[in-house]
């Protein structure tokens, strides 16, 4: 018998808001996966009392919406950076973001509900709709797939499928771990499927994690700095020479690296008119390699990139962030949204920056080649598989200094170990104000500095593993056994109603 069968709608829509606030505590800082995994078992009876399709899509988007305004709290500390101007649109920021990102899961709900259906089959049905609707999220309109299911599984063994299944496939096995055996629940019997289904997530799980190799490293050493500029003085003229000047002490400390990492525009000059910043940087690098980042100008354009100094102090490598931040550094219909005095955070302009070509290798020197990734680019693993050939480690640089001191940079911090374990690759990581990180193939953080601390962590080079199954193989292979799947259980469904 479904509890909650008869409930007036207000109340199965207020718990279904909070059941989505719970299950976020399973995203990093918190980590606490089991809210989540027990959120999505009590989801389905929920989503089983709806007595039509419209009231199973109210519920899927007051979940959603619930999920994603705890997730994504953090999006209001950008408006706080100039609160005098911007912090009056912070919440109808996080209220817009999290109801739009919860007309996915709306659809999804709409999509799989079939009153009078076998309560198992319709929570499969729903696991599968929710998973491709969360396919195009990371997708749809450049895509965001900040807070999807498996990022509750950073730093656990679980997480290491993402080198199988990737963070689509592996979301996918989350839902049907726990969808239909919340569905169980309500019936008496019916538990052997959604049993199979849980004990066979945990047997491979516990099989594929016992195979993993052990991680060597190359005997190299990067030096991450982290010079905590706060974004309201980062551009301010009294401090940003101390903050260079922070980062030049940080590069100049002994004993000397074989690599050393600045953060996202770290460099306060445009490129074109930076030489006798860059000089001051290789002379304090002492002959060891740079990679940093800096803003530059192309005539009317303007470019968020970063470039790589070699032993001599010479720029040898040039990178233009390609993935951009809507309405952080670009505004759709910027000349139009300009003139009502609309501009991106981070940008200078109506236009905002400019998008780069696209994903490109760096050369590093002895290290090999780096995969540049600036600040949101970690977040999307398809700007990772289009790179043009095999890296020898992930880079990226990032000012986090915009997400605040809450959950955003941890957040950040997660994605970019998914990347490295989807990957079989090292991930360098400096950020601003932090977390900067040495992150191994596995996705295990080997060195790092706290949030909110300036200075510089020397960490030890992990060497890269083999190319992972999913390095291979992308997203193609899920996407389309989820479309059969949706395919086969939508007519099912349907023959089940004609009959």
């Amino acid at each position: 018998m479904n509890p909650a069968q008869g409930w007036p709608l207000w109340l199965r829509l207020i718990l279904a808001v909070l059941l989505g606030a719970l299950a976020a505590f399973g995203l990093a800082p918190f980590g606490l996966w089991m809210a989540t995994l027990l959120a999505l078992v009590l989801l389905a009876p929920l989503f089983l009392s709806t007595e039509t399709r419209m009231r199973a899509a109210w519920l899927g988007w007051a979940f959603a919406t619930g999920y994603f305004a705890n997730a994504l709290n953090w999006i209001i500390e950008p408006f706080l950076v100039d609160a005098e101007r911007h912090a009056w649109m912070a919440p109808f920021a996080l209220v817009l973001m999290a109801g739009g990102l919860g007309l996915f899961w709306a659809l999804a709900f709409w999509v799989a509900r079939r009153p009078g259906a076998i309560a198992v089959q319709q929570t499969t049905f729903l696991a599968i709709a929710i998973s491709l609707t969360e396919c195009a999220r990371g997708y749809v309109l450049t895509g965001f797939p900040w807070a999807g299911m498996a990022q509750v599984w950073v730093d656990t063994p679980v997480a290491q499928l993402l080198s199988l299944f990737g963070p689509y496939g592996l979301g996918t096995l989350t839902l049907l771990a726990t969808l239909p055996l919340g569905a169980a629940l309500t019936q008496r019997g019916g538990f052997a499927l959604p049993l199979g289904l849980t004990l066979g997530a945990v047997c491979l799980v516990a099989g594929y994690a016992a195979t993993r190799p052990e991680v060597t490293v190359t005997g190299n050493v990067v030096r991450l700095i982290q010079p905590n500029a706060l974004q309201h003085q980062k551009w301010d003229p009294e401090f940003a020479p101390l903050f260079f000047a922070r980062q030049i002490e940080l590069t100049a400390a002994r004993p000397r690296p074989d690599l050393i990492v600045w953060p996202e525009t770290s460099v306060p000059a445009w490129l074109g008119s930076a030489q006798p910043y860059l000089d001051v940087v290789a002379e304090a690098a002492q002959g060891t390699p740079v990679f940093l980042g800096i803003q530059r100008g192309d005539g009317p354009r303007i470019y968020n990139s970063m470039i790589y100094l070699n032993e001599d102090g010479q720029q040898q490598g040039l990178y233009d962030k390609h993935h951009l931040a809507p309405f952080g550094e670009y505004v759709p219909f910027g000349d139009v949204m300009a003139k009502f005095g609309i501009y991106g955070m981070a940008a200078t302009t109506g236009h905002g920056f400019s998008a780069g070509p696209g994903a490109a290798l760096m050369d590093a020197g002895k290290l090999g080649k780096a995969l540049p990734l600036i600040c949101y680019e970690a977040v999307f693993t398809q700007d990772v598989l289009s790179a043009p050939g095999r890296a020898d480690f992930l880079l990226q640089i990032t000012n986090d200094a915009w997400f605040g001191t809450r959950s955003g940079p941890y957040q950040h911090l997660a994605q970019a170990q998914m990347r490295a374990i989807e990957q079989g690759l090292p991930m360098m990581r400096s950020a601003n104000t932090g977390v900067s990180a040495m992150i191994d193939p596995l996705g295990r953080i080997t060195d790092a500095l706290a949030l909110g601390q300036a200075g510089y962590v020397d960490a030890e080079l992990p060497a890269p593993m083999a190319p992972t199954v999913y390095s291979r193989l992308g997203d193609k292979p899920v996407i389309f056994a989820l479309l059969v799947l949706l395919t086969l259980l939508w007519r099912n469904a349907a023959r089940g109603q004609t009959q």
